[in-house]
């Protein structure tokens, strides 16, 4: 399983839980909560109309008092009370008294009157001067017909001579409860979405970083050049500098020990010659025998001055993370270095052909010009005399696209692969074997740019080179 699915899992399965803890809290204090704050509503009740009844048993005249005449007047239209979308018609409670005894002497509903209610807790507790309340069914077999009864005593001159009890079905309440419930549930069910919906956010930018950062780490690891990513997090920073520390490291010693192999390989051959040369001169050889081994002596020296100098252009820029970039005219650039190269293609006796479309891009000018310049230079090696270099360019794929075709001999299929190589050469018609560090340093600064560099034979003859940069 991926790690950003198990993350987000896991996730879930933590918000689910205390979601549904929570909401079972929630919804199991409904309903006790609800019947608290109607008891206290009857206590409050019971307690004010105690007071009436007090005055009714005074007078004698509790069946027939300002008691019963409040509870038993003649029929009221509906109530007509909507109160937060729960619509209450009727009086849903009933009022009973009884006297010291506990015996009923006041039923508002008319049907317990003379029966002795002194067992039932409300009266029992309340005649002994304690808080008195009950819930019982009226229909032993059904939990829904629990009613609630809360009682206050009734005093005369200090003394408990009755009880009244103020009682109200529980049902009553159901849509009370139902709604609350139901809003809970609506309410846990948004919230738990919402969580969802931002884990699922926090996972997929999790998992979009840590992608980032495994893309680099495997075109690293592909020898492929790649950015450090902006990874947007301290801790994913952290990690994607150390893979980056150690890349250098790891880059650092290879880039050192194929350099000194390499670099040995390539000024063993010029070096010998010189010393082989230099032996010969000691025995005073022929003035034309002489003059060769000189003008050897210093074809190679050149040969180890521009090896020198191209090593050291390379590593210019291998050491470099980013260009050093300005707007510039990059045709004029290209026209500019093709002007350079003049001289040298007069003396080979070939001609430019530029067709160049306008452009505007973003690089270093330095690196760039001297891509150009090893691009022309290696099409003007391969060029026959009489020969014509074509430089085409145009907007291509959100970039730049040059084409430098030559009509040489092209390149033979096994060197194709191996071309950008450093230090790989293939020999020139006229002037042997180069550094093999030109095309090598055109392909870094490609990429140093976000760019490409590629070598192809052209279908009618010759080497075309594609030097690719992106536009901005």
């Amino acid at each position: 399983m991926r790690f950003g699915l198990r993350l987000f899992l896991g996730y879930f399965l933590i918000v689910a839980v205390a979601g549904w803890f929570v909401l079972a809290i929630f919804t199991q204090e409904v309903k006790p909560g609800v019947r608290r704050a109607t008891e206290g509503t009857l206590v409050d009740s019971a307690n004010a109309l105690a007071g009436v009844a007090a005055a009714d048993i005074a007078d004698g005249d509790i069946g027939n008092g300002r008691l019963a005449r409040a509870l038993r007047g003649p029929p009221r239209p509906p109530i007509g009370a909507n109160i937060s979308g729960i619509v209450k018609n009727n009086m849903e409670f009933r009022v009973y008294v009884t006297d010291a005894r506990g015996v009923v002497i006041f039923d508002s509903s008319g049907r317990d009157l003379g029966r002795d209610y002194s067992r039932w807790n409300d009266v029992y507790r309340t005649l002994r001067g304690e808080y008195g309340a009950r819930s019982t069914r009226s229909k032993p077999d059904d939990e829904n017909s629990s009613v609630m009864h809360v009682a206050a005593p009734v005093r005369l001159d200090g003394r408990i001579v009755g009880v009244l009890t103020v009682s109200k079905p529980n049902v009553a309440m159901e849509p009370v409860i139902r709604r609350s419930e139901r809003k809970i549930m609506l309410a846990g069910g948004a919230l738990l979405g919402a969580a969802l919906l931002i884990g699922a956010v926090m996972v997929w930018w999790i998992n979009r970083s840590i992608r980032r950062l495994v893309g680099y780490a495997e075109a690293v690891a592909a020898g492929e050049p790649a950015r450090l990513p902006r990874l947007g997090s301290p801790e994913l920073d952290s990690l994607g500098q150390a893979v980056e520390a150690m890349r250098r490291k790891l880059e650092g010693k290879e880039y050192v020990q194929a350099y000194v192999h390499t670099l040995s390989h390539e000024l063993k051959s010029p070096l010998a010659a010189i010393r082989g040369a230099g032996e010969l001169l000691r025995e005073d050889p022929p003035p034309e025998t002489r003059r060769r081994f000189i003008d050897n002596i210093l074809a190679q020296s050149l040969r180890m001055q521009q090896l020198i100098e191209r090593l050291l252009w390379q590593a210019r820029v291998e050491s470099r993370l980013r260009p050093d970039a300005q707007a510039l005219d990059w045709p004029a650039l290209i026209a500019e270095t093709v002007d350079g190269k003049a001289l040298a293609a007069a003396r080979r006796d070939v001609e430019f052909d530029c067709r160049l479309a306008p452009a505007a891009l973003n690089g270093d000018r330095l690196l760039l010009a001297q891509a150009l310049s090893n691009l022309l230079d290696n099409a003007l090696e391969f060029s026959p005399p009489g020969g014509v270099i074509e430089l085409s360019g145009a907007p291509e794929e959100g970039g730049y696209l040059l084409r430098v075709r030559d009509h040489g001999p092209g390149v033979p299929d096994y060197a194709l692969e191996r071309v950008f190589e450093r230090f790989y050469s293939l020999p020139r018609p006229d002037s042997g074997k180069s550094t093999g560090l030109g095309l090598s340093l055109v392909r870094e600064v490609a990429q140093l740019h976000g760019g490409r560099a590629e070598l192809l034979n052209h279908a009618d003859g010759g080497a075309e080179a594609r030097l690719w940069l992106p536009a901005g």
